[in-house]
């Protein structure tokens, strides 16, 4: 069963919320009930607070981004946006060692992330042991998984790395099954199934092009990129379930994996130059408001909506619209493999996300008794 908003409020937000504006309390004034519970009672609040470890109220993902946002909506943003966003990267390439510049990205979208924070009045401390699952998080999903992403373009297109980053999707899904005990539904397989199916329909001719051992090594890359940044959505959705305030949960992951990337071009031997050039720092700027702060508030407030396993399937949706674009600026000719492989792509992204009640067509369609023939 997937989690919902209202199975996800964990904490002061999810029990002692009043309307104010149309919106909850803000942070402080949580913890500030909290506190006062707590001296009144004395005893363990079994509603606000589920592990012992916690010592304030957490701030829910809904007061970061409005609740009647619906899920669609944060879907096809997080799509849009991370469909545009491998042309900026591509001026990110060059001068600046790839890691270095998943560094710059992150530290700024960490910071961005808790500014607006303190902006909402959401408190930026996080408890010791809240931090430790958030700098999990930022070292495997914005830290090595991306350098690795950026260092598996640098042996494979883009285009095969899009397959190999729709692997996220299975990756979810089994991750799911072991870790939270999620059943993996018919529905969930199916479209999972069509999905990687048509992306690789779309690449299948840059998939028969690696035949070295630079493009295997890159394929490594890729591979090892998807399975990292399942596991920290994995985290993430634990991170919800905890009631860890998405901005600032979020904002110091970020900064910690953009630390990490750093420590990792030190490590290569490289140096952390930073390219002036205004290509570089306006790509930059985008990667980091836009690809990095909208997209993944609108990404995790949908994974803790309704689960890694169909929020994963951004990881489709992202090289088809990246494809789209490349036709209109990159002179990308259609061939009779990327219409069937966008078919599959849109008829595993419609099973995926429309409601159990909106698939009832097909589920009379499955259980339709065969026809009897006549006596």
């Amino acid at each position: 069963m997937e989690a919902t908003p209202e199975q996800g409020l964990q904490g002061c937000c999810a029990s002692s919320r009043t309307p104010r504006n149309g919106s909850g309390l803000l942070s402080g004034e949580c913890s500030k009930l909290c506190r006062r519970r707590d001296r009144a009672t004395a005893a363990p609040l079994s509603i606000a607070i589920r592990d012992a470890h916690v010592q304030t109220a957490f701030l829910c993902v809904e007061h970061a981004v409005p609740a009647v946002l619906p899920s669609s909506f944060l879907y096809a943003i997080a799509s849009l946006i991370w469909g545009s966003t491998w042309m900026a990267i591509t001026f990110q390439l060059g001068t600046v060692d790839p890691a270095a510049s998943v560094g710059y990205r992150f530290l700024l979208a960490g910071g961005l992330f808790l500014l607006w924070s303190r902006w909402l009045g959401e408190a930026c401390r996080l408890p010791l042991r809240t931090l430790r699952w958030v700098a999990l998080q930022g070292v495997l999903l914005f830290g090595i998984s991306y350098t690795l992403t950026y260092e598996a373009e640098r042996h494979i297109a883009s285009g095969l790395m899009a397959v190999l980053n729709s692997s996220m999707l299975l990756f979810n899904l089994i991750g799911m099954r072991l870790a939270f005990g999620r059943t993996l539904d018919n529905k969930s397989l199916l479209g999972a199934g069509l999905g990687c199916l048509g992306i690789v329909l779309v690449f299948w001719p840059e998939l028969s092009t690696v035949d070295d051992a630079s493009g295997w090594l890159g394929v490594a890359c890729g591979l090892s990129a998807a399975v990292l940044a399942s596991i920290g959505n994995l985290v993430a959705q634990r991170q919800h379930q905890h009631g860890v305030p998405l901005l600032a949960g979020t904002g110091w992951a970020m900064i910690l994996g953009g630390a990490t990337a750093l420590l990792i071009a030190l490590a290569k031997g490289q140096s952390l130059a930073f390219d002036t050039r205004p290509g570089y720092i306006l790509s930059l700027l985008y990667l980091a408001l836009f690809g990095s702060v909208f997209a993944f508030a609108a990404y995790f407030t949908l994974l803790g909506r309704i689960g890694a396993g169909r929020a994963g399937y951004v990881a489709v949706a992202v090289p088809i619209l990246a494809l789209i674009l490349s036709a209109f600026f990159e002179g990308f000719v259609w061939q009779l493999w990327t219409v069937l492989g966008i078919a599959c792509a849109v008829a595993g992204n419609l099973i995926m996300l429309l409601e159990p009640g909106q698939l009832r067509w097909l589920e009379r369609l499955r259980r339709k008794p065969a026809t009897q023939p006549a006596p």
